[in-house]
């Protein structure tokens, strides 16, 4: 296969080709990258610190996957996409476990683990004390080392000046949610619903809900970086991928993951954005909205046609997961969602299948 020059942008224009870079680059990248962090993580001496990164890679090794493949709209800089992207997801998922699962209830505590993420993504940025309010402290250097590891591949990116303002906003509202969402149950729902109040104004369209799930995902971040992996990046395409991501994208894939998840969440009490829909049919309703606005809105971008397969495979990813054949009306609202589907999301939806087998 012939590569461009370092720094400019060969992106994959149909399904073959980019499930072709996907199973040759992306998935044997991501499982480089995230043998060499469970090798550090089974060395952390803290036994609760230590269960929890374990289990962010057993269980979300597909976060990882899925977000990787932004890395193959550049290939020669994939490895250090690869590199950035497993790293900020994985201190993402470690993160998400110690507070899903916390010793702890203190907001404090859970501002300052995410001030890792915010460290990660300026390589200008001083390292802190990440665990300065939790009684579990010895991880080994875990922690800090996934931080160091974003900050040296976003410092090779060539116009991560271009980006980094939007990035730092998005993993802002990012660590907002984390903190309002894990405070106590009886606490977090008016943390929730004043924070929406902040920012309500600029999201007329959105439940406070469905803001609440699209500041949840890092599609936009991973997209901002790929970006910043092109010598010829400018402004206005930064300010269309923002606001096509933002709020739409985001919002799609967070709450596709909170649909699956509903029995899961209901079980272990914890918050999951989808029960706030009134029943099954707003539930397909809203979902199917967001769905539209995002595909209207990266329709408008450059290379629209890989952003569209983005969406599509989102949709194949998270519908076509296990945990949906088990929630009868999580089934028929996925039926509903998939029912009008396009070559390319079957194609996913069969691809998707194969890699959750395979890895």
């Amino acid at each position: 296969m012939n590569l461009p020059n370092k720094g400019s942008l060969n992106v994959p224009r149909g399904p073959l080709g980019l499930m072709y870079r996907v199973y040759k680059y992306v998935l044997p990248g991501v499982k480089r990258e995230l043998e060499g962090w469970r090798r550090e993580a089974e060395r952390i001496p803290d036994e609760e610190l230590r269960t929890q990164a374990i289990a962010s890679m057993t269980s979300k090794q597909f976060h990882c996957q899925g977000g990787a493949i932004y890395a193959v709209i550049n290939l020669p800089m994939r490895q250090v996409l690869i590199s950035l992207i497993v790293a900020f997801q994985t201190i993402s998922d470690y993160l998400d476990n110690l507070c899903d699962r916390s010793t702890s209830l203190d907001p404090q505590d859970f501002r300052m683990l995410h001030q890792s993420m915010l460290d990660a993504v300026d390589p200008a940025a001083p390292l802190h004390d990440y665990y300065a309010y939790r009684n579990e402290k010895e991880d080994n250097g875990y922690l800090v080392k996934l931080v160091q590891t974003c900050q040296k591949s976003i410092a090779e990116l060539p116009s991560y000046g271009l980006v980094a303002d939007a990035v730092r906003s998005l993993v802002g509202l990012y660590c907002d949610l984390q903190v309002y969402k894990h405070i106590r149950p009886e606490l977090r729902e008016q943390a929730l619903l004043d924070w929406w109040a902040e920012h309500s104004a600029n999201y007329p369209d959105l439940t406070w809900n469905e803001f609440s799930a699209a500041t949840g995902s890092t599609l936009g971040m991973f997209m901002l970086f790929a970006a910043a992996s092109d010598r010829n990046l400018d402004r206005r395409r930064v300010e269309g991928i923002k606001s096509a991501y933002f709020p739409y994208v985001c919002g799609l894939h967070i709450l596709l993951d909170y649909l699956i998840d509903q029995e899961e969440d209901r079980v272990g009490g914890d918050l999951n954005f989808c029960f706030y829909y009134a029943d099954m049919e707003e539930t397909i309703r809203r979902i199917a909205y967001v769905a539209e606005q995002a595909k209207e809105g990266t329709s408008k971008l450059e290379d629209a046609a890989f952003h569209r397969m983005v969406i599509e495979g989102l949709l194949a990813l998270y519908l076509s997961d296990p945990k949906v054949k088990d929630q009868p009306v999580v089934r028929q609202i996925s039926r509903n969602l998939m029912k009008d589907s396009t070559i390319s999301r079957l194609f996913f939806w069969i691809n998707s299948l194969v890699i959750r087998k395979t890895s």
